[in-house]
């Protein structure tokens, strides 16, 4: 049985053909298509305040104080750490401002 003589450089000439249509369209869809803003966005300044939070084990803040009363936080958390533990820590919370 003969085989097939392949001629190389037809088959070349044709993958390069292809491959110019592809990047052809390519460059078309390219061209097309508009790239989309990456401008942010204004946000607007928002004013936040800190306060101590006692919150029990599963997180749920159980009382709120102004930031420079800590020991009452504390003395508060330990009196409901009784049967479960509660804990202080800073909260953040916007303040709201009246025009």
């Amino acid at each position: 049985m003969a085989r097939k003589v392949l001629n190389r450089k037809e088959l070349r000439q044709e993958s390069e053909a292809a491959e110019k249509k592809k990047t052809t369209k390519k460059k078309a869809a390219k061209k097309t298509a508009k790239r989309k803003s990456r401008a942010k966005k204004a946000t607007e300044d928002v004013r936040m305040k800190a306060f101590w939070g006692v919150f029990s084990q599963s997180l749920k803040r159980v009382a709120l104080y102004e930031y420079h009363d800590r020991k009452a936080a504390e003395k508060k958390a330990k009196e409901l750490s009784t049967n479960t533990p509660h804990f202080v820590r800073p909260v953040k919370e916007p303040i709201e401002e009246t025009e």
